[in-house]
């Protein structure tokens, strides 16, 4: 296996990951996929990777910022998708500890997670990693036709943005 950074060429692997969690209705609350020059827009250029077997694509992971404000410039939102075949291989685990690798050499001291009440293995997946839960946001929004709580998550890096 191997990480690759996530760019143009193999987004539509990406993007079928993404529609996948989309589709299983408890990863996110979008619904639709975004075309790649909205999804780079969204997420930051340094800390975007998929996990790759041969010439398939497992699982994805990238960060984004919470804020455009400078007092924020080191706090970032995980996103950590796997496809269902690849779940329960590490793949999730790989992913999120290359995020959290890469972000502390990046400056990042804070990375954040927001996670349906319901996806207990991505709750247990940042736990694993190190991940805390500081609050959940109640009904926070609705998907479905049906209201969602959100378990909030945090890493706060034991390097970075000590001194």
């Amino acid at each position: 296996m191997a990480f690759v950074s996530i760019n143009r060429s193999n987004y539509a692997a990406v993007a079928e990951i993404y529609k996948l969690g989309i589709a299983a209705g408890y990863a996110t609350f979008e619904t639709e996929i975004p075309d790649f020059n909205t999804w780079d827009k969204k997420h930051l250029s340094y800390c975007r990777f998929a996990l790759k077997q041969n010439s398939k694509i497992l699982g994805w992971g990238a960060l984004s910022k919470v804020s455009d404000r400078n007092c924020y410039k080191g706090v970032a939102e995980v996103s950590v998708y796997v496809h269902p075949e690849a779940q329960g291989k590490t793949i999730g685990t790989q992913l999120l500890l290359k995020l959290i690798d890469e972000s502390e050499k990046n400056g990042i001291w804070t990375l954040q997670g927001g996670i349906m009440e319901g996806n207990t293995a991505s709750l247990k997946l940042h736990k694993k990693c190190g991940f805390r839960t500081i609050g959940y946001r109640e009904k926070i929004g609705c998907l479905n036709g049906q209201w969602k709580n959100k378990v909030i998550l945090e890493r706060r890096s034991k390097i970075v943005g000590m001194s």
